[in-house]
């Protein structure tokens, strides 16, 4: 991947490690490149600083900000205003636990980031595990479960604590930025990430003043991890970016040594003094503070900013960079790394390339004894008499809708071929006879739970429960519920149908046979021309809705 003339992206642009990057890139001569940041401040000192860089001269730089992880129209605001503003807190409880829809990507900050921009890379170098864990649910559930002692767990307090859990916003994030890369036309994704612990282990000594380990810090390792998790699977999805992660495991430091305001937060921490004893046992009551003064005058010493890390004292720094602690790498060390990687130099610290070595995929043995199973497996039907169809074991019922609606096919045409060559109307009534005529089959359909919805499309066959109901999202006569888990005996299901079989027959005729070697796969056909059901529906997940493994 070559950066020149092409559009630079970096979330995160104006910390320590986006800063380096962003220099870092300049030297192959991007086309544009821009800065996110969470504050619009900070963005744009940031492209102030990169504009006094020689190498930015022919480089079109620009600013944006705000928070990533909530609707645009929220992202100039403090999380705490969101969580103590109702309509603001339930669009964003609604935009995380609702569908992945379309008005759900375009309202997000980054899916608009991200649709505005059109970047050719794009360099995450916010602290996503720190940003979401120190939101901390474990304080959140104590409140919860205060409220709910108390009898004041209404839907303010129960919403409160669904925009503090971890999962569900990771999740909504890594969709967004997946449907908004293919939408771009990114080529390149790379995440700096994190341990958690900056390398440590369990025993890290610097926790939050909890327990060790923290679970706070617990959890911003977990999150870190999910998120790796994540990317690994986004670099197997096809339409994805390529995907690689750059992991510090030290502290990261340091952008400035200096004396002055210390502040935290961005805040300057003020001066507090304790004018005069108080008795032990009154200490931490009510009026306490009394004993205190707080005053309007900063404090102030030198120190050396790491970032997002803060600031330390030449103490706190000496402590954690001490050899057997946390140690640290420099911003510039995680900017090769990235930039090479970008530019497709092996760099041995992509922490996807590593899993993807490391995992284990399909074997030969595996692929071996597969027809062994399937053979012996319709043998014993055959002996038995039994069709068993689908369990409606793997969910949502998709796969089992499919095998049951091929199996309609293969008992009423037994060809792919004759299957191709069906017509729509005719096929709806004879579905309906042979599910009116054969009661086990129509048995086994109910019993595991898919409804099978009639010809007329306004009556339906239905068991005691069912797996995909109406809902909210998902009214009565959307489309998107039968699709999910009903069998359709309507006309127009059995039209798409024909037009499937028609494309898979004249796709296995077309192929190169065997003996044209191995340049095709050679799964879907069968030497009798038979309609098998489950190679038919692993046909329209593979090739109709692009599910196909990209790694093999």
């Amino acid at each position: 991947m070559d950066l020149r003339d092409k559009t630079v992206l970096i979330l995160g642009g104006a910390g320590l490690v986006g800063m380096a990057v962003a220099r870092k890139s300049l030297e192959q001569k991007p086309k544009r490149v821009v800065i996110a940041s969470l504050r619009r401040e900070e963005s744009e000192a940031a492209v102030e600083e990169l504009r006094g860089d020689p190498l930015s001269a022919s480089v079109e730089l620009d600013g944006a900000w705000g928070d990533l992880f909530v609707p645009a129209r929220l992202k100039d605001r403090p999380r705490a205003d969101v969580l103590a503003d109702p309509e603001a807190r339930s669009l964003l409880v609604d935009d995380l636990y609702g569908e992945l829809s379309e008005e759900v990507i375009q309202r997000s900050t980054l899916g608009r980031l991200l649709a505005e921009v059109q970047p050719q890379i794009l360099v995450d170098c916010v602290n996503t595990a720190g940003a979401l864990a120190y939101q901390d649910a474990f304080a959140s559930a104590a409140r919860l479960r205060a409220d709910a002692a108390a009898g004041r767990a209404d839907l303010d307090s129960v919403e409160r604590h669904l925009a503090t859990l971890y999962l569900p916003q990771l999740i909504r994030h890594t969709q967004i930025a997946l449907e908004g890369m293919k939408r771009a036309g990114t080529e390149v994704f790379v995440k700096v990430g994190t341990a958690g612990t900056g390398g440590m282990g369990l025993n890290i000594p610097f926790t939050h003043s909890e327990e060790r380990p923290s679970r706070v810090l617990l959890a911003k390792s977990g999150i870190a991890g999910a998120q790796t998790l994540f990317l690994y699977l986004m670099a197997r999805t096809p339409g994805a970016p390529a995907v690689k992660e750059v992991k510090p495991t030290a502290a990261i430091s340091w952008k400035s040594i200096a004396r002055g305001t210390v502040r935290r937060g961005g805040r300057p921490i003020l001066r507090a003094d304790a004018v005069k004893p108080i008795p032990l046992a009154e200490a931490f009551g009510d009026g306490a503070a009394s004993a205190s003064v707080q005053t309007q005058d900063p404090l102030d010493g030198v120190y050396l900013d790491a970032g997002e890390n803060g600031l330390f004292s030449v103490g706190e720094f000496e402590t954690l960079t001490a050899l057997g602690l946390m140690e640290f790498v420099t911003p510039e060390e995680i900017a090769d790394n990235v930039v090479r990687e970008i530019l497709s130099h092996p760099t041995g610290k992509d922490v996807v390339t590593a899993l993807d070595a490391a995992t284990m995929g399909p074997t030969y043995r595996a692929g071996a004894l597969r027809s062994v199973a399937i053979d012996r497996m319709e043998a014993l039907e055959a002996e038995s008499g039994i069709r068993s169809v689908a369990y409606e074991m793997l969910g949502p019922p998709r796969l089992t809708k499919l095998l049951f609606e091929g199996e309609i096919l293969a008992r009423l045409y037994g060809t792919l071929q004759a299957a191709s060559e069906l017509d729509p109307l005719d096929a709806s009534s004879k579905a309906l006879a042979l599910i009116e005529g054969d009661a086990d089959l129509r048995q086994r359909i109910v019993t595991v739970g898919l409804p099978i919805l009639l010809p007329d499309g306004a009556h339906v066959l239905r068991g005691p429960h069912v797996k995909v109901r109406p809902e909210e999202e998902l009214p009565l006569r959307d489309q998107r519920l039968v699709e999910r888990g009903w069998v359709d005996l309507r006309e127009q299901n059995w039209a798409r149908w024909g037009v499937r079989c028609k494309t898979l027959a004249r796709e296995i005729a077309e192929r190169p046979g065997v003996c044209a070697g191995s340049t095709g796969d050679h799964e879907y056909g069968d030497e009798t021309g038979a309609l098998r059901p489950g190679r038919i529906a692993s046909w329209i997940f593979r090739v109709e809705e692009g599910g196909a493994r990209i790694k093999r």
